[in-house]
């Protein structure tokens, strides 16, 4: 593999720096390169394994400019950039660059995001090959926990390679997807995977946590360092000692909490409220059904905390994207709950297959899963001949039946539901649905569990 780098940065400090990181790895650097022209220039002389670009650049042309010309001509290449402004991010990315580092550079970010740069891009290669060959894309052996994703289709193949080239290293990932998409089980099958696999997999709903105990819950704290604390408790991030922590709904975390998590991914320590730091062994997976450029835009999450987090990104496709794999889904739950219920039916007629590709899949692979269970345990014969399918788009958990005379408190509860839903389940914080509700937080959280109200239990629905 040609391990030779040209850097395009206009700013002498950073270029110098950055070289010094490469040069000190054993990578070759080509050049150094201010702007769009001179790189050209330069890749004409000595074509480089991989260009890392910084966007803004001197001269007319940016660094996204040189991007879509390394596209074209199949040189691998990575951003370098601290832009925050959603345009230039949504610019970069339809680029299709291996990455995104931030400044100012930290050497093992450096060289962790060049390695996997260089095997995506090498990857990328030979699938080509491949594909020119027999008219279809390798697919690596499934080992036991990718059996649990189930999908053939291009995307899903390449994710499934993906999880097993960064399952063999400690780099963090970033699960990107929609609600229902298999984010977990990714998370998963990414741990199970690696070194980590005999150590504790700690699952944590970022947006399910109060606010005013999401420092406790992930950091600890010391018995008696604050009021209320009457014991020691050990935070999730020492409780996935030497294993992972799997952080769902990454995008709700607090922003003060975001500068303590970003401590975590850059020095491996953490600080127990009340305490001292101490070092945590700790691979880190994130998730998120949020559009954190976004986000970053409107300043309520870091951009070197995403950059941090998005080295090794994942994006899982919506199922409605994937109508190759929604009958082979449907197939792996009809069996699945076939069996658990002790059931022989061997598949589905013709005019449930219809059905099945003719809706569109709002809940994703979790509301199909949840509609074969149910098609199941109401089946009479050997085959799923009907499925109870929402109008339209889905019928939404707080849709009430408006025939009947209901009570004060289900008026309570489909009330609070829809607002909830409406925010994404956002329960505190601008936009969330105590704002909304205009309560305080504890009061709606106590309301919600008086109700009966919990997110996993209306999601599957």
């Amino acid at each position: 593999m040609n391990t030779s780098v040209l850097i395009v940065e206009d700013e002498f400090i950073e270029a110098n720096n950055l070289e010094e990181i490469l040069v000190g790895a054993g990578y070759t650097v080509t050049g150094i390169a201010r702007s769009v022209s001179t790189a050209l220039n330069m890749i004409e002389k000595r074509r480089p394994g991989i260009v890392m670009v910084d966007i803004r650049l001197q001269g007319n042309l940016t660094g996204i400019d040189l991007g879509m010309k390394l596209r074209e001509m199949k040189i691998a290449f990575l951003y370098l950039s601290a832009n925050s402004n959603k345009s230039i991010l949504d610019a970069a990315k339809a680029t299709k660059p291996y990455g995104f580092l931030v400044k100012p550079f930290r050497s093992k970010d450096v060289l962790v995001m060049l390695d996997i740069a260089l095997y995506l891009h090498k990857q990328a290669a030979e699938s080509s090959k491949t594909d020119a060959l027999n008219g279809k894309s390798g697919n690596l052996p499934a080992s036991r926990p990718l059996k649990e994703i189930v999908g053939s289709s291009p995307a899903m193949t390449d994710i499934l390679n993906h999880i097993q080239v960064v399952s063999q290293s400690d780099t963090a990932v970033l699960i990107l997807g929609e609600s229902g998409t298999g984010k977990e089980l990714v998370a998963q099958a990414i741990h199970h995977l690696s070194g980590r696999r005999d150590k504790a997999l700690v699952v944590v709903n970022c947006g399910a946590l109060p606010a005013n105990l999401i420092e406790s819950e992930l950091f600890g704290h010391e018995k008696g360092s604050f009021t209320g604390a009457f014991n020691k408790r050990i935070g999730k991030f020492e409780q996935a000692d030497g294993g992972t922590i799997f952080l769902d709904e990454i995008g709700e975390l607090p922003l003060d909490l975001q500068v303590k998590f970003l401590r975590v991914l850059q020095e491996k320590e953490i600080e127990r409220i009340g305490g001292s730091t101490r070092k945590v062994d700790v691979r880190i997976i994130a998730a998120t059904n949020k559009n954190l450029e976004e986000e970053i835009s409107k300043g309520q999450f870091r951009l070197d905390l995403y950059y941090r987090l998005n080295i090794f990104p994942i994006c899982l496709p919506p199922l409605r994207e994937r109508q190759s794999d929604i009958q082979l889904l449907a197939n792996y739950f009809l069996k699945k709950y076939a069996d658990r219920q002790g059931k022989e039916i061997t598949g589905f007629s013709d005019e449930v297959i219809g059905m099945l590709h003719a809706y569109s899949w709002p809940g994703n692979v979790r509301e199909l899963e949840n509609i074969m269970e149910r098609s199941v345990l109401l089946a009479s014969g050997s085959l799923i001949t009907s499925l109870a399918l929402p109008k339209g788009k889905g019928r939404g958990p707080a849709e009430i039946d408006e025939s009947r005379i209901k009570t004060m408190e289900e008026n309570e509860r489909d009330h609070i539901l829809s607002i909830l839903m409406k925010c994404n389940w956002k329960v505190y914080g601008e936009g969330g649905a105590a704002e909304l509700l205009k309560i305080n937080v504890s009061t709606l959280n106590s309301r919600m569990k008086k109700l009966g109200i919990e997110k996993k239990r209306y999601m599957k629905k």
